[in-house]
């Protein structure tokens, strides 16, 4: 008589094993994917924010690319060892508040764009994109992370149900818990992006429109606000005094009215606020990785919604499309589409 294992295959045996607490085995050639773009994106993000000195990124984007790969690399060590507690518990809580970053440099990117577009056109202040969404996204990592810990800290996480019996395990209380505080961590930052999405649509429509929805504030007149570049030779000031003009002074000038461009939140005074081509790119290019993390999350939350024990957070197909691509396509719109490159290097067509 053929033994069971030779009619299912060990494979098989594994996949619905009560000890298999994923409820599948990881594909390892798709984990492996997903480490090699995440790897590659999270280096270019690195380089890029060196040569255009976005330091923000580096702990925004490519902290969720090292948290990524964290997160699949342990993936892979599940393909090659389901049984093994530990690369699941990697796993679900990288994966879990790795997108996190992300959303802080989206929110931080629209602030800028605001500022350089048009603050008079936004409902709030673009000082407030970065500091009030950031830290709300702060606010939903620390919870994620309370959540897959409470969760983790359990023996048992998942309940294994067969078909027509009753549970052979039973799901500890802290797991349940525990995805509780998680689920409400994701629901975080689907509400904040959500709000996000709104306000910059509400703004771009403003813009479109004309349409002025509070006044700009008053901002004191500093030398970089009102330096012009001046022909190099030698000039009289206003006292009379003659003073030499060079072209290292103009390279200067511009060096640091790039520089306060760059981390100053003010209205910038040295722009005209319009929108040009390569802002209008950025704008678009946000929209599309906000969209991304929004589906994402929203993925997210019906996945924990449903249990450990769900068909949804059971089903592989769903977690490499709406989580794994979903992220990946965040990260590398903004290799493609750098704000380095689009918002602070000047704004000319």
């Amino acid at each position: 008589m053929m033994s069971l294992s030779t009619e299912l295959g060990s494979g098989a045996l594994i996949q619905h094993s009560q000890a298999n607490i994923y409820g599948y085995v990881p594909t390892s050639g798709i984990c492996a994917l997903f480490i090699a773009l995440y790897a590659l994106s999270t280096i270019l993000h690195i380089g890029q924010a060196i040569k255009t000195r976005t330091w923000y990124t580096l702990f925004t984007v490519v902290l969720c690319g090292i948290s990524e790969v964290i997160g699949w690399g342990a993936r892979f060590w599940s393909a090659k060892n389901i049984l093994a507690l530990t690369p699941f518990l990697m796993q679900i809580s990288t994966t879990i508040f790795a997108p996190t970053f992300t959303a802080a440099a989206n929110f931080i990117i629209l602030g800028h764009i605001i500022k350089r577009v048009g603050p008079q056109y936004s409902r709030i202040h673009s000082f407030a994109y970065g500091p009030v969404f950031v830290s709300i996204d702060a606010v939903a990592l620390v919870v994620q992370a309370v959540g897959g810990g409470i969760a983790s800290s359990s023996p048992t996480l998942k309940a294994i149900q067969q078909p027509g019996t009753a549970p052979i395990t039973s799901v500890a209380s802290q797991s349940i818990v525990g995805g509780h505080i998680m689920l409400g961590g994701i629901v975080v930052q689907l509400a904040e992006i959500l709000v996000s999405l709104a306000l910059s649509a509400e703004f771009f429509w403003n813009y479109s429109k004309g349409r002025v929805v509070r006044d700009l504030p008053s901002v004191a007149t500093t030398p970089e606000t009102t330096a012009t570049i001046r022909e190099p030779g030698v000039t009289a000031d206003s006292s009379g005094e003659v003073e030499k003009v060079t072209e290292a002074d103009n390279v200067d000038r511009d060096s640091a009215l790039e520089k306060s461009r760059r981390w100053s939140w003010k209205v910038d005074l040295a722009v005209d606020h319009q929108m040009s081509r390569k802002v209008a790119i950025m704008s678009w290019a946000l929209a599309f990785s906000s969209l991304c993390l929004l589906i994402r999350a929203i993925y997210r939350t019906v996945e924990l919604s449903d249990g450990w024990n769900g068909r949804i957070i059971e089903t592989q197909l769903y977690f490499n499309v709406l989580d794994g691509a979903m992220v990946t396509l965040a990260m590398y719109t903004l290799n493609l589409f750098h704000p380095g490159f689009l918002l602070y290097e000047g704004n000319s067509e």
